[in-house]
């Protein structure tokens, strides 16, 4: 049976001038694991958290492969201070501010990879590629299409931007998974958009897009969860190899 990891949980301060919230989980050292993984959680003015169900599915799928894996509340939630921004940059910041502070205290980490659910897919694109000998990945699941604008108080190109630099930059890998039940985003306008991710002029990213045809935007079902599980684990495995 494989060993289970170690799970540290504090509130963590940032030079950002909050303290987060923050989860780790550490492989066994026997693993000699050199992945790591940064969860965000959906949005905190609806209710989100680290403890989201389909966060902490993923989490758990992110263990069970030997990964480091951070998850943590955002500004506002939990036991993490400050108050939740309308625009997403101040999450953006705390971010980088997290990820810095992690990486220095893991210098064997040699790959990362930014995983975000619904609002926390825009947080992770606001975060760039890490320097050329960290491979840098990003999982978008259930991106939030139609109400980004609502989402980020107008700030969509903000967002459009973000995610342009990385579809640009050839040592990201990206990955897009949407359920075409989505309750939010219609199939169609998942269709178009991916698509012009697709065609994004200059485009260098290793990018791949899976929508599942029964998940909706929660992945509250058991198949749902399961094809969600195979389908990270199986690119996980491919983008991370050392």
């Amino acid at each position: 049976m494989a060993s289970r990891p170690v799970v540290s949980q504090d509130v963590t301060p940032l030079r950002t001038g909050v303290a987060l919230e923050v989860a780790a989980s550490y492989p066994h050292p026997d693993r000699n694991s050199t992945r790591a993984a940064f969860c965000l959680h959906p949005w905190s003015w609806l209710g989100g958290s680290m403890h989201d169900p389909t966060v902490q599915n993923i989490v758990k799928s992110l263990e069970d492969n030997d990964f480091y894996v951070v998850y943590y509340n955002s500004r506002g939630v939990g036991r993490s201070t400050g108050w939740p921004s309308f625009t997403g940059q101040a999450e953006g910041s705390d971010l980088k501010e997290l990820v810095q502070q992690f990486m220095g205290e893991h210098p064997q980490v040699k790959s990362v990879t930014f995983i975000g659910y619904s609002h926390g897919s825009l947080i992770a694109t606001l975060h760039s590629a890490l320097p050329s000998h960290t491979k840098t990945s990003y999982v978008l699941l259930s991106y939030p299409l139609s109400p980004r604008g609502l989402l980020t108080m107008f700030h969509t190109k903000m967002y459009s931007s973000a995610l342009t630099c990385l579809l640009r930059d050839a040592s990201v890998s990206l990955l897009v998974i949407y359920g075409e039940q989505d309750n939010f985003t219609s199939r169609s306008k998942y269709e178009a958009w991916t698509e012009s991710l697709r065609k994004t002029e200059g485009a260098k990213a290793q990018l791949e897009i899976v929508p599942v045809a029964q998940a909706d935007h929660f992945w509250h079902t058991r198949s749902s969860r399961a094809t969600l599980k195979r389908i990270l684990e199986s690119w996980l495995m491919k983008v991370t190899a050392e």
